[in-house]
């Protein structure tokens, strides 16, 4: 029953066409702005040795892909205001198959979001990059959205339906800002770029750089990225036991 609940959970996010056009929406009109001003040939960004609009590419994939792994936190607010998650601890569902459905839906739903962002961006603006450093990118991007989606079930365990909506704006808004998803960090003062190395947006963002390159220090980007899918998964786990164990 795990394996059938987990592919109808996904099926069914990505038939969801409000949520797919609001995780694709802003991206997409992001990539819109920002490729017009940065696809010229032979713009080079110096800190990264890419293409300016490789850089743009990289960082709005990420922010898609980061918002389709979040988003999963206001499906799980709903299931539980209506007590669909209790029911469904009487059926042969495993508490992991739960929480594995909603991760892989996160994911599927992450994917999506970065291929059509790669997509459009090769279409419209022609990138001068491989296709492998591109697959390398993407595949880069949607491994590193992991704890995001983890995050996403924990806010979704968490919030209260009345206080979803600013949580998630919260925790978004402050992971993009810091990931350097909506402008570069070099903009801000010397400590927000320090703060921002022990955040996983930062450390997105980067992994998609390393795989366009297709070189350089990936150990550390993983490592980080590792250490908070481990920490998000142990309080999932937690919370969901606290939650069953009360009825």
């Amino acid at each position: 029953m795990s394996i059938a609940y987990l592919g109808r959970e996904s099926l069914r996010q990505l038939k969801n066409m409000r949520s797919m056009i609001f995780t694709l929406a802003v991206p997409l009109v992001m990539l819109l702005a920002f490729g017009g001003t940065f696809g010229g040939a032979g713009q080079v960004d110096a800190a990264t040795r890419l293409p300016w609009i490789v850089v743009t590419t990289i960082q709005v994939a990420a922010y898609g892909g980061m918002m389709a792994a979040l988003s999963q936190a206001f499906q799980i607010v709903t299931e539980r205001s209506i007590g669909w998650n209790r029911q469904l601890r009487i059926t042969p569902l495993s508490g992991t198959g739960y929480l594995v459905s909603k991760l892989v839906a996160a994911l599927a739903l992450a994917l999506f979001s970065i291929l059509v962002i790669v997509a459009v961006s090769i279409a419209l603006y022609h990138p001068d990059l491989s296709m492998g450093s591109w697959v390398l990118a993407g595949l880069g991007i949607w491994c590193g959205v992991i704890p995001f989606a983890l995050l996403g079930i924990l806010v979704g365990q968490l919030a209260k339906p009345e206080f979803a909506q600013p949580l998630f704006m919260a925790v978004f808004m402050g992971m993009a800002v810091l990931g350097g998803l909506w402008v570069p960090l070099q903009l801000f003062p010397a400590w927000v770029a320090d703060v921002a190395k022990a955040v996983p947006s930062y450390w997105l963002n980067r992994v998609g750089q390393l795989g366009a390159l297709q070189s350089g220090d990936a150990i550390t980007p993983a490592i980080v990225l590792a250490v908070w899918t481990l920490a998000l998964g142990g309080l999932i786990v937690w919370r969901y036991r606290r939650d069953a164990a009360r009825g």
